[in-house]
């Protein structure tokens, strides 16, 4: 971990690289962004920046930003509710897919993306990974740190300013007005 995130008073998440761990449910590092709740069990001090492994939970919402990752790739798994996915590839083409508990989809590097959740309750496990090294701290970057284990009694939504502090430390470009021509 960076010298910035060794200092959480609450982490479960070892500091040093190379030791095996075990983090009970929940109890990863949290962070609340828009009206979700992302759980951080792994990221690049474990992994030697090879990928990072968390969870978003939420309600029923808005879609997220649509961004992408310049040499990240990432997984979508949902285990409970329902997520749908919005993806754009390489020439242009859009396709979104409704996913359910146990489906799965993938995004490759520099494809845009975005997700709305489509039932209260939904879960998505994320793993993120590629030469870009991993971005999970993005989330408590972008959104705020917490310890609460439930998802945010106000959404929180960050100042426009700070959506352009993340990208080049992240590995994310966000994508202001890029348009999903298949949204439901």
């Amino acid at each position: 971990m960076t010298i910035e995130f060794a200092r959480r008073p609450h982490s479960h998440i070892p500091a040093e690289p190379g030791k095996p761990y075990f983090i009970d449910k929940g109890m990863g590092d949290r962070a609340h962004l828009f009206t979700d709740l992302v759980t951080v069990y792994a990221g690049g001090p474990q992994t030697e920046n090879s990928f990072n492994f968390f969870t978003v939970e939420g309600p029923r919402g808005d879609i997220i930003p649509a961004h992408s990752h310049p040499n990240t790739y990432e997984v979508f798994y949902v285990t409970q509710g329902a997520v749908r996915l919005f993806v754009e590839d390489l020439e242009g083409e859009q396709q979104e897919k409704l996913l359910t508990s146990g489906d799965f989809g993938f995004v490759p590097k520099n494809c845009p993306h975005a997700y709305r959740i489509e039932r209260h309750h939904s879960q998505v496990v994320g793993v993120a990974a590629g030469p870009g090294g991993t971005f999970e701290r993005f989330f408590e970057t972008l959104g705020t740190a917490t310890e609460e284990l439930g998802l945010p009694r106000q959404p929180y939504v960050p100042a426009p300013q700070k959506f352009a502090t993340v990208p080049q430390q992240y590995d994310v470009t966000f994508l202001p007005g890029h348009q999903w021509r298949t949204q439901s």
